[in-house]
């Protein structure tokens, strides 16, 4: 699902009965919502949305790694990247 389809979804969802809000509007609060966690996971903090799941940010040591293709030695540097753990419900509602 793309970030529009997301939006679109929300507006048609909640705003059957009085369009209160415009695509554009939707569209935009999506965004907002999304950098909003972005800039959050930026600052190494941790993102819980209850029955949904959990982002944190973890940091990988610098490691020697090798190239699949030759063999070689390759240095693989230190480097933080983010983690989403599934909550409860997720897990319960994808596993049906």
């Amino acid at each position: 699902m793309t970030r529009q389809e997301l939006a679109q979804q929300i507006f048609d969802r909640f705003n059957e009965v009085d369009r209160i809000v415009s695509l554009k509007d939707m569209e935009h609060s999506v965004q907002v919502l999304l950098n909003t966690m972005l800039r959050s996971l930026s600052r190494k903090e941790r993102i819980e949305i209850r029955g949904f799941g959990a982002f944190d940010i973890t940091e990988r040591k610098a490691r020697t790694g090798r190239n699949p293709k030759t063999g070689a030695l390759v240095a693989v540097p230190a480097k933080r990247v983010a983690r989403f753990k599934a909550g409860k419900e997720l897990r319960q509602r994808v596993d049906i």
